[in-house]
């Protein structure tokens, strides 16, 4: 899977998480859906990260 279609779906998860939360639950698991967007950018992060550094390392060769 390439990478942008990966940060594409976790950004779609984040989104769809804030929506269910807003519109069903009315906002009750505000802290539950926080922590897992943080957790799912933390994760975008480090899988972007890493992508950027195996595309410089193969520019350099």
């Amino acid at each position: 899977m390439k990478t942008y279609s990966i940060l594409f779906l976790i950004i779609a998860i984040m989104h769809f998480m804030i929506l269910i939360n807003t519109t069903l639950l009315k906002g009750e698991w505000n802290g539950i859906v926080l922590w897992a967007s943080t957790f799912l950018f933390l994760v975008a992060v480090f899988f972007a990260s890493t992508e950027y550094q195996a595309h410089k390392k193969r520019r350099k060769e």
